[in-house]
């Protein structure tokens, strides 16, 4: 019997660019779980399609909001159009777009 213990990988990274598949929307990636971090109680009211909570989840900022979401991978697919996301908290996360996707602010915490 072996003692191997399976590497969990998300699809998505932080600096990608998504499309929400349900919803429609487009978004960047600035954190990742690689499980459900969200407490029963709001996994019950809100993720209402029940996605699996053992598999990635990813903190997103909606293009052309003010809005946050956290959604679980099986909703997500990448955003093809290399156009970038337009979020009034895209200055804390990262410092510039290049390649179609968002490279990190080299800020010391």
């Amino acid at each position: 019997m072996s003692n191997v213990i399976p590497i969990r990988r998300s699809r998505f990274a932080v600096g990608d660019v998504i499309h929400h598949r349900l919803f429609d929307y487009r978004g960047v990636v600035v954190d990742v779980d690689l499980q459900c971090q969200a407490p029963d109680e709001w996994y019950d009211n809100v993720a209402r399609s029940r996605p699996p909570k053992d598999r990635p989840w990813y903190h997103v900022l909606v293009h052309d909001s003010a809005r946050t979401t956290y959604v679980a991978e099986r909703n997500l697919e990448a955003d093809g159009s290399g156009a970038p996301v337009s979020h009034p908290l895209l200055p804390q996360f990262f410092s510039s777009f290049e390649h179609g996707r968002y490279v990190g602010s080299r800020r010391a915490n």
